[in-house]
């Protein structure tokens, strides 16, 4: 009989309902995060998609609609709010390329330091604005991390480093992702933000704490956000 797998979350730097699943687990229940595997999950570039299609391997990614951008542009501003964040600062990040930064950490994992990664991806990323997909952006990360920026900013060159993360997309497809934060616990799933305090009270068994209550920011805001650009949507993998 194979071991049990123990519980597990998929995260993606892509997307801001993982950042915020991260802040909210880091901010209430860190235990958990120390006590989970992380996977990473991303959108393949072409040399990705095709190590997965020499597998078998289809992801579930589908093109977003503008109403649906839209709505998510709305939507993580009002959870900003609730979690006391003024802002956010929405990336400008157009014809990225994720293997640049999740690639990286895998790297970063290698070396004992993949959770620090991904904090300060996500800070770069979702606080200071950068694009995570640029090269240089990594290095200073990687610098900042004390790890080798050359190794970390050149991943995606690696074809090592390609074919690992083409299991774990591999692995997420098996494991029937469809969408991030995605959290197993068990033959359990729990897919999206709202499943956070399910998932942690199926890990440890604790009651579940209290509902958040959310404040409705000013709408004013939400054209400015979307006329800026950003990222030109999250591809089916927002939870």
């Amino acid at each position: 009989m194979a071991p049990k797998r123990p519980p597990r979350w998929y995260f993606s730097l892509r997307s801001p309902y993982s950042w915020f699943a991260y802040r909210d687990l880091m901010s209430d229940h860190p235990e958990v995060l120390d006590a989970i595997d992380w996977l990473p999950f991303w959108e393949p570039d072409e040399w990705t998609a095709k190590l997965l299609a020499q597998e078998g391997v289809t992801l579930p990614i589908v093109a977003m609609s503008r109403a649906k951008n839209f709505y998510i542009l709305q939507d993580t501003r009002r959870l900003a709010t609730d979690r006391g964040l003024d802002r956010i600062s929405w990336p400008i990040d157009r014809d990225p390329c994720w293997e640049v930064s999740h690639l990286a950490w895998i790297a970063a994992e290698e070396e004992g330091r993949g959770k620090d990664f991904v904090a300060a991806a996500y800070r770069a990323r979702w606080q200071d604005g950068k694009n995570i997909s640029e090269p240089s952006v990594i290095a200073d990360i990687a610098t900042e991390l004390g790890l080798d920026p050359q190794r970390l900013s050149t991943a995606a060159d690696d074809a090592d480093l390609r074919a690992r993360g083409a299991e774990l997309l591999a692995e997420s497809a098996h494991d029937g992702l469809f969408g991030v934060p995605f959290f197993i616990n068990g033959r359990d799933k729990y897919w999206g933000l709202d499943r956070v305090e399910t998932f942690v009270k199926a890990v440890r068994g604790s009651e579940r704490p209290a509902a958040r209550t959310v404040e409705a920011p000013d709408p004013a805001t939400h054209a400015e956000l979307l006329a800026a650009g950003g990222d030109q949507g999250h591809a089916g993998g927002c939870g």
